[in-house]
């Protein structure tokens, strides 16, 4: 009889990922694991561009189900959990006015 039990699904995801994109997502992930509590830096190496850099981060955090802040500065990418909170415009409200 098998023995059952549970993971998180992040956990899941993470481990159960196979081939060279998933050897790149193992990497990755630890990046962001080892940046906890603090920002991680990353430059890009031969053949490699910021954008794919910021693509595995992303990709990386929603394996762990953490929201990851990414930022770039010329060929350096600065990376930090988040509170998944965004700023932005508050919605305008519009207010009729009375009828006189």
């Amino acid at each position: 009889m098998p023995t059952f039990s549970t993971v998180p699904i992040s956990e899941a995801r993470a481990k159960s990922a196979t081939g060279k994109r998933a050897a790149l997502l193992q990497e990755y992930i630890q990046y962001v694991q080892r940046a906890a509590g603090e920002a991680g830096v990353l430059e890009p190496g031969e053949g490699e561009t910021t954008q794919a850099i910021r693509r595995r981060l992303t990709l990386a955090s929603e394996a762990l189900g953490t929201s990851l802040e990414v930022k770039r500065s010329g060929n350096t990418i600065f990376f930090w959990t988040s509170n998944g909170r965004r700023r932005g415009r508050r919605p305008k409200v519009e207010v009729e006015a009375e009828a006189e």
